[in-house]
């Protein structure tokens, strides 16, 4: 038990230098470094690692631990907003699943990295020495299956734009009310402990307005809900209308009698309407005759009826 808390001790002592060394002045207003998206970014996860990049903005642009991060090219910066402002971190406290990225996520690579393999992280090492190395040592060995789940990502942020954009105090109090993510990383810790001291300062917000913000990020959900259920109902009916393509093809090559009767179908009906005319003609001919052929019986009857009455006739005379 003796040598257990000793080991323990000699750990904490260990981990917390390094906490506390981190060179981050927070106590800044903080810098610009040119970006200035026009709205909240697209971000996609990077497979197999719990760090999302920005496809779409022209820079080497990522989100990890609940943070924003950005490298320029010789310096790596961190934000809590996506459009900043920015805090400069030193390459030795830069997290370590963001140096394991690999080359093709940098959307705007320097042209040192030209020469690496673009599946494989940088070489830091190279770059940044071998003091840096040393004290470094291990960051490109890991178990690919014992990543940590990705933090989510802040997108109550969305409705903030252009001149809606909160800067100093109140980025802090927007983040801590609506952010309630616990990160890992040093820096990240630091970094939203550093907010929430921030948040306390910064003035209160109004209940309604609280309440209308509540509102459009409902309303903001709502919308993301209906946009992402589009392209499912979308590939649904394509879905449906390709399987009934598909029976019809199946049902006619079952079937080729059907098909060749529906394939004779039109020529039996020419057929038919060019004979409807004859068979009108032929029927309108035999009227007549039956007309002429009628009243003969009735010619018949009439001399029939005559010779009897002569017959009548003699036999009362003769009585």
């Amino acid at each position: 038990m003796r040598h257990a808390l000793i080991a323990l001790w000699m750990l904490v002592c260990a981990i917390t230098p390094a906490a506390a060394q981190l060179s981050i002045n927070f106590g800044s207003p903080g810098v610009h470094i040119g970006i200035n998206l026009g709205g909240y970014p697209t971000l996609e996860r990077i497979p197999g690692y719990p760090v999302y990049y920005a496809p779409g903005v022209n820079s080497n642009y990522f989100f990890y631990d609940g943070l924003y991060w950005d490298f320029d090219g010789e310096n790596w910066y961190e934000s809590s907003w996506y459009n900043g402002p920015w805090y400069l971190v030193d390459p030795i406290d830069v997290p370590v699943f963001l140096l394991r990225v690999p080359v093709r996520y940098y959307r705007r690579a320097p042209g040192y990295f030209r020469s690496w393999r673009s599946d494989d992280a940088p070489r830091w090492g190279e770059r940044w020495g071998q003091s840096w190395q040393s004290r470094r040592s291990g960051w490109d060995q890991w178990n690919r299956s014992s990543a940590p789940a990705p933090a989510p990502l802040p997108t109550y942020q969305r409705q903030y734009t252009g001149n809606r954009y909160p800067q100093g105090a109140q980025q802090a109090a927007i983040a801590t009310q609506n952010y309630r993510y616990q990160p890992r990383d040093a820096v990240a810790q630091q970094h939203f402990a550093h907010q929430r001291t921030q948040a306390q300062s910064a003035p209160q917000q109004p209940a309604q307005q609280q309440q209308q913000q509540r509102q459009q990020q409902q309303q903001q959900q709502q919308q993301q809900q209906q946009v992402a259920r589009q392209p499912r109902q979308q590939d649904q009916r394509q879905q449906q209308a390709a399987q009934q393509q598909q029976q019809v093809q199946q049902q006619q090559q079952q079937n080729p009698a059907a098909r060749q009767q529906r394939q004779e179908a039109p020529q039996q009906q020419q057929r038919q309407a060019e004979q409807r005319p004859q068979q009108a003609r032929d029927q309108g001919g035999g009227r007549p005759q039956a007309q002429e052929r009628a009243p003969q019986p009735k010619e018949e009857n009439r001399g029939q009826g005559r010779e009897k009455d002569k017959q009548d006739n003699k036999d009362n005379n003769k009585q």
